[in-house]
């Protein structure tokens, strides 16, 4: 009975570990944007900028957040954040096709409403079994 009561308590101590983890990393855009998966979901309706870079643009439709997890059980770090990555920039691309614009700029990490701005990376926060990436941005007409 004891041994079984220590294997049980080892398995929550152990589950609850593994669970809590929520590692605060950091991928390339460019990578993320030139997968397959990328090229397969996002289509050339919209445009996206990233960072505070944004082309000049006609009318400014509004700003949106879009916050995406994803089971990240068996997959690397960089696969579970990619597939959230890819999910966000979705949700933004058709909140801009919704809105009437074209584009959506400014796109930055918005991981529990911190925002961190690069033309680089992005953000993601991946734990033992989800993934979780928060974008937001701009939307807007360009010419």
């Amino acid at each position: 009975m004891l041994r079984l009561m220590v294997v049980a308590l080892s398995l929550t101590v152990f589950s609850e570990a593994s669970m809590a983890r929520d590692d605060k990393l950091f991928f390339s855009l460019e990578s993320a944007m030139n997968s397959d998966l990328a090229k397969m979901k996002l289509d050339q309706e919209v445009t996206f900028s990233f960072g505070e870079q944004a082309p000049a643009f006609t009318d400014k439709k509004g700003t949106f957040v879009s916050n995406k997890k994803t089971n990240a059980f068996n997959k690397s770090d960089q696969a579970a954040c990619e597939r959230a990555f890819i999910s966000a920039m979705l949700s933004l691309r058709d909140r801009a096709l919704k809105e009437g614009g074209n584009a959506v700029v400014n796109i930055h990490s918005f991981y529990n409403q911190d925002a961190y701005f690069s033309d680089t990376d992005y953000e993601c926060h991946a734990g033992a079994v989800m993934a979780g990436v928060a974008l937001k941005g701009t939307v807007v007409t360009v010419k």
